[in-house]
């Protein structure tokens, strides 16, 4: 039976007739709720509804109301619902703060409906029952132009039936199984489109887009939902969804044609896509295409568009819009410590050399000043790179880099120069490769005394990140193994730097506002005893992003004279992430580590651990951070404990 063949009356009969159009549309509105308790501090306001004063700043004719809300679900309260509705409707999000004008709060109210429908839409309840009223009248009765009193009061009520579910959920013409493993797409019933199972709204959108991307991954670009039919049954309360699909003709790639480019050349630009012509169409290369021109960095705006048909000869041809950033960017910075005294950065950057996106930069970094204005406890660092993007494929990065720096820390002083040629694969979204080589040489001075150390050898890396979030990550994995095989040539040592690191994080329920997070990294040196290594070779453990609770690179190995950093390391961290509201979350965490002198850790002995807890703060584009850490088996020299700030979780 179809909405609307049953007597209706009232508000109801408008449901029946209009409702599923609504709920399959698109868009669907529900704004977050107003928390009821608020903080603002130093003028910013923290969480909730900070307004105070008159609100109606700007308004000519402000006008206040009050409105109440009674939800009921086959007669009974239902707090679920009531709390979708809340979310939903203008009139109660907006009740503090006053509409424009009479015409203004009527417009609120009408809209209502609509919102509120949708609201029971996407909650299965395609048996309702809206009313919104003042003084007796519906809403959606009062003519324009009725003036409302200051105060005036609204109802609103909505009585709803149980859900409804599946009778029938049926797509016709489904796409055939995929034959590559990156073509597949989840299948509607595994998503609760089968019959028997709750018929939400979202349900059937999702079937549908999920039919349609089937295809699409298969190369017919412009395959559709060619027929919806949706009918409800009220007697039974079943909804009965039958999809039909129209594929269209299988596509392939046409040429890509490139505006708004000035220095770059726009051949360049459209090779960089990756979407070579006449290859089978796939919207994940779309995404990859659009990956590779935002990584360029030379870009404001990229827009990669498909034409409206395939062509005779099944190609079908793309236009990309770019806007291409100013040329040129500098930046400059300042630190302060009480224990690092100020320092000072900055940078300059060429984006575009040639007009192939060859980015060119300079840093320069000058840090621990202080009252002293003893230059030789200066740090400095003075550095060029060169990156030519898109070499031997638009997935292929070369970077040559040089530097100069000079480091003071409490365990070591050092001088070098460095010189580096690598290269950068993007293998695909979640995997990066890196392979190159460098020459180093410098000067150190540490608990071996003062010694001079030349390496040229081979650096690589592999990463992989599934991670939604790199700052604020809620699931996913990170994991990278490097190697760095080297020859240092002043002790005529040939020896080896292996370095793995693996980092788990789930979240739990829906919202996962409850996240679990482990960390676990190791490192060996082999084919050298530590005194013929050069200190920064070498792994120190301890500081924020560590072992939490000691000095920043502060666990090494004990030897005579002080401490070195070792030839083996172990890390392990663990943290339960709490959200407390939508601002502020606390985080419980333990770390422990070691270095070892050996090639393989030992754990017989000298392990740090460390444990503490921790507040965030959600800027939106990453939390702030601040942990407070103890130290559980500190030795001669640690802290009692330790603070530690940042942007971003500790890992």
């Amino acid at each position: 039976m179809a909405p609307g063949q049953q007597s209706r009356s009232g508000f109801r009969a408008f449901v029946a007739r209009t409702g599923l159009a609504i709920a399959l549309a698109p868009v669907f509105v529900a704004p977050t709720p107003t928390p009821a308790s608020a903080l603002e501090l130093f003028g910013y306001c923290l969480f909730g509804d900070c307004k105070t004063g008159d609100e109606s700043d700007g308004l000519i004719d402000p006008k206040r109301y009050d409105v109440s809300l009674n939800v009921t679900a086959s007669g009974q309260p239902d707090r679920d619902l009531k709390k979708a509705i809340e979310n939903a409707s203008l009139l109660w999000q907006d009740r503090k703060s006053p509409a424009a004008g009479s015409a203004g709060l009527l417009t609120r109210a009408k809209a209502d409906y609509k919102r509120i429908l949708a609201a029971l839409y996407n909650d299965a309840r395609y048996g309702a029952e809206i009313s919104i009223t003042w003084n007796g009248r519906e809403i959606a009765n009062v003519p324009a132009g009725t003036e409302f009193p200051d105060n005036a009061q609204l109802a609103i009520s909505v009585r709803a039936e149980p859900r409804f579910r599946f009778g029938t959920a049926e797509i016709v013409n489904t796409a055939p199984p995929a034959a590559r493993r990156s073509d597949r797409v989840v299948l509607p019933a595994d998503e609760g489109f089968e019959p028997g199972a709750p018929a939400y709204a979202a349900t059937v959108k999702k079937a549908g887009r999920l039919a349609v991307d089937a295809w699409r991954q298969q190369g017919y670009a412009k395959a559709r939902i060619a027929v919806q039919s949706v009918t409800a049954n009220h007697d039974t309360g079943e909804l009965n969804v039958r999809l039909t699909v129209e594929p269209g003709q299988r596509a392939l790639y046409g040429p890509v044609e490139v505006e708004g480019t000035d220095r770059m050349r726009a051949r360049f630009v459209a090779r960089q896509t990756g979407l070579k012509e006449g290859a089978e169409y796939d919207p994940d290369d779309l995404k990859r295409a659009e990956k590779r021109l935002q990584r360029l960095g030379v870009f404001r705006s990229v827009s990669l568009k498909e034409a409206d048909a395939i062509g005779p000869d099944g190609r079908l041809p793309f236009s990309l819009t770019v806007q291409e950033n100013k040329l040129h960017r500098v930046g400059v910075g300042a630190t302060l410590s009480t224990t690092d005294g100020a320092g000072v950065e900055g940078y300059w950057l060429h984006r575009n050399l040639f007009g192939r996106a060859e980015r060119l930069r300079f840093d320069g970094r000058v840090s621990g000043i202080d009252s002293s204005a003893d230059f030789d406890k200066l740090d400095y660092f003075l550095g060029t790179e060169l990156t030519l993007p898109g070499r031997f494929t638009p997935d292929t990065d070369i970077v040559i880099g040089g530097f100069f720096e000079r480091e003071v820390l409490d365990l070591y002083t050092k001088n070098r120069v460095s010189a580096s040629v690598r290269a950068n694969q993007y293998v695909s979204n979640e995997l990066t490769v890196h392979a190159g080589t460098f020459v180093t040489y410098g000067e150190y001075d540490d608990v071996f005394g003062t010694r001079r150390f030349g390496l040229a050898g081979l650096d690589a890396s592999v990463e992989y990140d599934t991670r939604n979030n790199k700052l604020n990550p809620k699931h996913g994995l990170y994991a990278r193994f490097a190697a760095k095989p080297f020859y240092e040539w002043e002790f005529n040592n040939a020896a080896a730097r292996f370095e793995g690191e693996t980092r788990l994080f789930v979240g739990l329920g829906a919202q996962e506002r409850t996240v679990l997070a482990a960390r676990l990294k190791v490192g060996s040196i082999v084919g050298a005893p530590i005194s013929e290594i050069p200190q920064d070779e070498l792994f120190l453990a301890g500081g924020g992003s560590s072992v939490r609770g000691y000095t920043y690179r502060s666990i090494g190995v004990d030897v005579p004279g002080g401490t070195s950093g070792g030839r083996s390391l172990f890390e392990a961290s663990a943290e339960i992430r709490q959200d407390i509201t939508d601002a502020f979350g606390l985080v419980g965490f333990a770390d422990v580590g070691q270095v070892n002198e050996g090639a393989a850790p030992d754990f017989s002995g000298n392990l740090r651990v460390g444990a503490g807890i921790g507040l965030r703060y959600n800027t939106g584009f990453g939390p702030l951070r601040l942990d407070v850490a103890f130290p559980l088996n500190a030795q001669s020299g640690d802290p009692d404990f330790a603070i530690y700030a940042g942007i971003g979780q500790a890992f």
